[in-house]
């Protein structure tokens, strides 16, 4: 499958996304290092990174209204579309979803996912686990987008992921972290968890164990997400 990856942010990369996306042809787009987005016919999947960005930034960061173009025009010709953190939130934007700040500034911690009672709605729903202990790295929230089901909520936010046509999945928690991706955002965005989060920085780095649980249930919804859904059903 042809990917197109967009990241937001250096200290917010693929992580464990990359054993996942081993043998597919994905096209890399660092999109903070001034990188071009990719033509509509050069992906069958959009993938958006997480960031440390609000998806309101677009005066800070000028590629952000062109991304957002590419999510619309990527939806509207039946591309599958993933999304983590600031991916999800651009994604349920995109959908007309409504984005506003956290109650705090950042929520950095792990935190349990309770899977929503709407999940069983739809195919891939009903094949994830009821409950998941995931990181969550927030600055914003998002109300369900018009469509969607809602999969996961957690006690950061009710809303933690949605699937909508089968085809595009946000997921505002970051399942693909592993142990050496929470090493490098803590070390590069360590003013925000001592800011603002309930879990110290030391309790954060302590969870990383449960990153392979977490990394097990993405790869689970990728290859749904690449896959044909029918068999699903």
């Amino acid at each position: 499958m042809r990917i197109a990856l967009l990241q937001h942010t250096a200290s917010a990369g693929p992580a464990a996304l990359d054993r996942w996306l081993d043998g597919h042809q994905v096209s890399w787009h660092r999109l903070y290092a001034g990188a071009p987005l990719p033509g509509l016919d050069e992906f069958d999947l959009l993938m958006l990174l997480d960031g440390a960005l609000s998806v309101h930034d677009e005066r800070h960061h000028l590629w952000m209204s062109a991304e957002k173009r590419l999510i619309h025009r990527a939806l509207l010709a039946r591309k599958r579309v993933f999304g983590s953190g600031l991916g999800a939130l651009l994604l349920a934007e995109a959908l007309g979803a409504r984005i506003q700040h956290a109650d705090r500034d950042v929520q950095v911690g792990w935190w349990q996912l309770e899977k929503c009672a709407s999940s069983r709605q739809s195919p891939l729903g009903r094949m994830l686990p009821p409950r998941l202990l995931a990181l969550h790295w927030q600055r914003e929230t998002c109300s369900l987008p018009h469509g969607a089901i809602a999969l996961y909520g957690s006690p950061v936010a009710e809303l933690q992921g949605f699937v909508w046509q089968e085809r595009a999945i946000g997921l505002l928690c970051q399942l693909e972290c592993d142990s050496a991706s929470l090493d490098e955002r803590l070390q590069q965005d360590v003013a925000e968890p001592g800011r603002s989060s309930e879990q110290d920085i030391a309790a954060i780095r302590d969870g990383a164990p449960h990153a392979a649980s977490a990394n097990a249930t993405l790869f689970r919804v990728l290859d749904y997400l690449s896959g044909a859904h029918a068999h699903m059903t």
